[in-house]
């Protein structure tokens, strides 16, 4: 079995190793850029087991991004800056649902905040949730902060990193280190200063500096720590879902990508419930 986030060791067995599959009974994934990558494989036949779909199910989706996201950021943000976030301008990069985990955090404590987002559905929920929908080179001069939650790449980009104002904050909540175009900014006319751990000053030749968290990772995993409390259902159902797939009989699933069946989801959350009573 292989219990994977973001599709790297999939990825790495598949490039490295892919003889092993026809040991393995199936794939579970809980982040949407992993997801992303088992439908690609999928649709050009290259999916060699059934893999579970867990980062669309309910449980991780309205639990684990929305909860863990609205407490780590301001725990990121807080252990790596010290930032006073009242009356900050904030651009949120995706409305997604960690995106709304992070507005409604920041809102909550004085921000100003705005949102990009490319998908109408949740450009609207924005707009309804009180957030000014913009474009990001409409406000990246202005912003003290950039926090990035789209699992997309370079949603960032240099020309955009050139023209933020000095001390702007700039972070990841999405997946991976792509997100933001860290790599344009290692060339020799900018300099790099490290302040503290997971802390680089980005300096231009003006001596304007971008305040660069983590090198563009993940802030909730390299800069605080996250709510085991709400995890702890994710990774209650990843685990149903692999007993799933391991114990299914032969034909039940194909080589294809499934959805988190929705009774495995309400057994973690009624286990969760108990908790509360």
């Amino acid at each position: 079995m292989i219990l994977d986030d973001g599709g790297d060791l999939t990825h790495w067995v598949y490039k490295k190793y892919p003889s092993v599959f026809k040991k393995v009974r199936g794939i579970v994934e809980e982040s949407v850029t992993g997801v992303h990558r088992l439908y690609q494989l999928s649709k050009a036949g290259k999916l060699c087991v059934p893999a579970m779909n867990v980062n669309d199910s309910v449980t991780k989706q309205k639990f684990d991004n929305l909860y863990c996201c609205r407490e780590s950021i301001l725990d990121g943000l807080k252990r790596t800056t010290d930032v006073m976030f009242g009356g900050k301008q904030v651009v949120v990069c995706g409305y997604g649902e960690v995106g709304k985990g992070c507005c409604t955090a920041l809102k909550a404590l004085g921000a100003i905040v705005c949102v990009t987002e490319i998908d109408p559905i949740c450009a609207l929920q924005a707009c309804m949730d009180g957030f000014k929908v913009v474009k990001l080179n409409e406000v990246v001069r202005q912003v003290d902060m950039v926090i990035t939650c789209t699992g997309n790449k370079n949603v960032v980009t240099r020309e955009q990193l050139d023209r933020m104002k000095n001390g702007c904050i700039v972070c990841n909540m999405g997946h991976s280190n792509t997100e933001i175009d860290v790599a344009s900014l290692r060339t020799p006319e900018l300099t790099w200063e490290r302040v503290r751990s997971q802390v680089d000053h980005v300096i231009w030749p003006d001596g304007k500096r971008v305040i660069l968290l983590a090198e563009g990772r993940l802030l909730n995993l390299s800069c605080s720590t996250v709510p085991s409390f709400v995890l702890s259902i994710t990774a209650t159902t990843q685990a149903l879902a692999l007993i799933e797939l391991y114990n299914a009989p032969d034909g039940r699933y194909r080589q294809d990508v499934y959805l988190l069946p929705k009774k495995m989801g309400n057994t973690a959350l009624w286990g969760t419930i108990r908790f509360f009573e």
